[in-house]
């Protein structure tokens, strides 16, 4: 076949190791496109960083692309009229992109692209870029297929490539877009940002990744930081895996941090695909409890109040509240802390997942929903196959952030709170100048929340056939583990931020 061939870029924004645009090159002339589809902005998990991000990936998409003698075609509208428009100015007979395991709203759109395809007689192939596989029958051996992919090499950029010119749109700006968030210490975009960010980690920053990715301050730092840049397709998983395995195998023996750091690094990048994997294979992850029994649990009409305290970081628990503002104003959160706020909304709030889910999904730059979904749902206790953690915040502030820098430095109000009280200025003697003035009283008694909640979740999990019902979900969705495709036990926390 030698006519062109649209090339549709989603979540995969780069040129290296990408199986489309190597399937695309072989079948013809190529029209690489993005289309900027304001629907899909218009939804409760989008947001403003996201969407800065988003653009700054789109001019270094669109540079690499001019470097092999390609034009990226960027249009703003509906998918479907769009892919009509360039199928009958360009005459293209075939559409090449990624398989996509995105929200409710692109799994939707991509079943009525595929009918527009074989409405028009578009032959659409939807190239496997990662571990998640479309139509999986089973889990069993799914990880040494994984892994089996993840060791092939990765794709050279295309030589010799015939391009297709086509008019592009102007990109809309944020605030046409309904998008109106800020997010000042949001981490860069673009595939140059996402390969320095990888390199900086592997050589100077993730000596201390083992054991510093738990606390607030350090992880910072000492992650990888490379969650948006996967999320955006900016870095191929294969080749952060493989990197990584890469610099595993140059410390290895080494007793200076760097060889246990590489070993976590790869069990995470695993994990991703793993948590994907379940949005794949049930879609109503996002909208209903994994378990049916959970259904009802909590109020489907969340209490408005808390959740909007909880969602600015005005809990009146002061770690709480410094991470929910350290997230708005980064972009990012360490992995225990993201459990951490999920669960104190799940448990000691008592809020359904599906009203505080989409607030985290805005929040995060690296929101990526398979991640997401299987997490939220997790850390609140609705899957019926993983322990029910109930985090208790006081015990995470002393623990986590032991001489206060953290909560001190999102929470500035509290600077006249002795260290000893810092995590519950509640008991400090001079709580009536603060509370309910400067800072919030806290909105619930931790310890007796935590104890109602667990009492409910358990409950739930006594009631006939539950059991059963899960061993059907462990079927579906656990892992395998053993001899012969063996895998990593899982870790019970949000621990996909890298």
């Amino acid at each position: 076949m030698t006519g062109p061939v649209i090339c549709w870029f989603k979540r995969d924004l780069r040129i290296a190791d990408h199986p489309a645009l190597h399937m695309a090159a072989g079948l013809g002339p190529v029209l690489p496109v993005y289309i900027l589809e304001p629907e899909l902005w218009r939804q409760d998990d989008a947001s403003g960083r996201q969407y800065a991000f988003l653009t700054e990936c789109l001019a270094d998409l669109r540079e690499d692309l001019a470097r092999v003698g390609l034009s990226l075609v960027l249009r703003v509208g509906d998918a479907v009229e769009v892919l009509d428009d360039l199928r009958r100015s360009c005459g293209a007979a075939n559409l090449v992109s990624h398989e996509e395991t995105g929200n409710g709203w692109t799994f939707a759109r991509d079943r009525r692209v595929a009918g527009w395809a074989r409405a028009q007689g578009v032959f659409w192939h939807e190239v496997r870029q990662c571990g998640v596989v479309r139509r999986l029958a089973t889990r069993d051996r799914w990880q040494s297929g994984r892994d089996g992919f993840m060791r092939a090499p990765q794709l050279d950029v295309p030589v010799g490539l015939e391009g297709v010119d086509a008019p592009s749109d102007d990109l809309p700006d944020a605030m046409a877009l309904g998008l109106k968030d800020s997010c000042p210490l949001r981490q860069p975009g673009g595939r140059r940002a996402g390969q320095a960010t990888l390199q900086s980690f592997l050589h100077d920053r993730g000596q201390t990744y083992r054991r510093a990715m738990s606390s607030p301050l350090e992880g910072a730092q000492a992650c990888s930081r490379i969650s948006p840049h996967l999320a955006f397709g900016t870095l191929s998983v294969r080749e952060a895996v493989q990197a990584g395995a890469a610099r595993a195998a140059a410390v290895k023996g080494g007793r200076d941090g760097w060889s246990g750091s590489m070993q976590s690094f790869q069990s995470r990048l695993a994990w991703r695909d793993h948590f994907i994997q379940k949005l794949e294979d049930e879609p109503a992850l996002e909208y209903r409890c994994l378990h049916p029994a959970y259904e009802g649990l909590r109020p489907q009409t969340p209490d408005a109040a808390r959740l909007q305290a909880w969602a600015k970081g005005e809990t009146g628990l002061p770690f709480v509240d410094a991470c929910m503002r350290s997230l708005a104003a980064t972009g990012w959160l360490n992995f225990r802390m993201r459990s951490m706020v999920m669960a104190v909304a799940s448990y000691h709030l008592w809020l359904d997942w599906r009203a505080t889910g989409p607030v985290l999904a805005r929040l995060f730059t690296d929101y990526e929903p398979g991640i997401h979904w299987s997490q939220v749902q997790m850390q609140s206790g609705t899957t019926g196959m993983n322990t029910i953690r109930i985090y208790n915040p006081v015990k995470q502030g002393h623990d986590q952030d032991p001489n206060g820098a953290f909560t001190r430095r999102w929470l500035p109000e509290l600077a006249d709170v002795p260290d000893a009280y810092l995590q519950t200025p509640w008991a400090w003697g001079g709580a009536g100048r603060l509370l309910g003035r400067r800072y919030p009283e806290p909105l619930v008694d931790v310890a007796r929340a935590a104890k109602t909640a667990r009492e409910q979740v358990w409950a739930v999990r006594r009631r006939e056939g539950f059991r059963e019902t899960a061993r059907d979900l462990v079927a579906r969705h656990g892992s395998r583990k053993g001899r012969r495709d063996p895998m990593p036990a899982p870790d019970r926390q949000m621990s996909f931020d890298f």
